[in-house]
């Protein structure tokens, strides 16, 4: 639901594009230059290129966050399997563009300059395990930030059931208050994931042009 969304807002924003454009035409417009932005200053102009993966991934991220905030809708990213297996996807992607730019030297992201030779053998297996733990910490960043917030809203909007079931309509209003608020912020936080998602997909898309560090 979250990809129809994104292919509709495209699709209605770009659709016959205007030299002068309209609200949303300019709103997307911003957002490829915001996030064209980051690529280039994160990973440099050769990551260029990759700007449509980022952003079809950006806008994923986005409505899949905006998207549990409606009644009686459940948020895609809340769910541990979905944001696991686009960070996976996606690190296995740097990997694969880092051997193809660089063949075997892009092992050198294992190896930091300036180590000590006997610290080595200890540097390079510290520094794979963490390679490796990207995929676990870009994911469980995600899922935990929107479960948190989500479940937090449901909680509250149970005390707004009770109160109202038990006829106790004075109590029930500072639970409201506090879910129109969370609300507010999650619309904050779920922009906020999304872009912190990019960047550091970004800076992860850096060590595959420049595995030397």
């Amino acid at each position: 639901m979250a990809n129809i969304l994104t292919i509709i807002f495209l699709f209605f924003g770009l659709y016959k594009p205007t030299l002068i454009p309209n609200r949303l035409q300019f709103l997307i417009e911003a957002i490829i230059h915001f996030i064209l932005n980051i690529i280039k200053q994160q990973a440099g102009a050769n990551a260029v290129k990759y700007l449509p993966l980022f952003l079809t991934i950006f806008f994923l991220i986005l409505t899949s966050n905006l998207f549990g905030l409606f009644p009686f809708a459940v948020t895609p990213t809340s769910h541990l399997i979905l944001t696991f297996t686009l960070a996976f996807s996606c690190n296995l992607a740097f990997i694969i563009i880092g051997f193809y730019e660089h063949g075997f030297r892009f092992l050198k992201v294992f190896v930091p300059k300036g180590g000590p030779r006997w610290l080595l053998p200890l540097i390079v297996v510290i520094e794979f395990i963490s390679y490796l733990l990207r995929t676990f910490s870009l994911s469980i960043r995600l899922f935990a930030n929107m479960m948190a917030g989500h479940t937090l809203l449901h909680i509250l909007s149970s005390f707004i059931t009770a109160f109202l079931n038990s006829g106790f309509l004075f109590f029930s209003f500072f639970p409201f208050v506090l879910v129109v608020a969370i609300v507010i912020l999650e619309f904050g936080i779920a922009f906020l994931q999304a872009y912190v998602f990019i960047i550091l997909l970004s800076i992860y898309l850096n060590d595959s042009f420049h595995p030397s560090h």
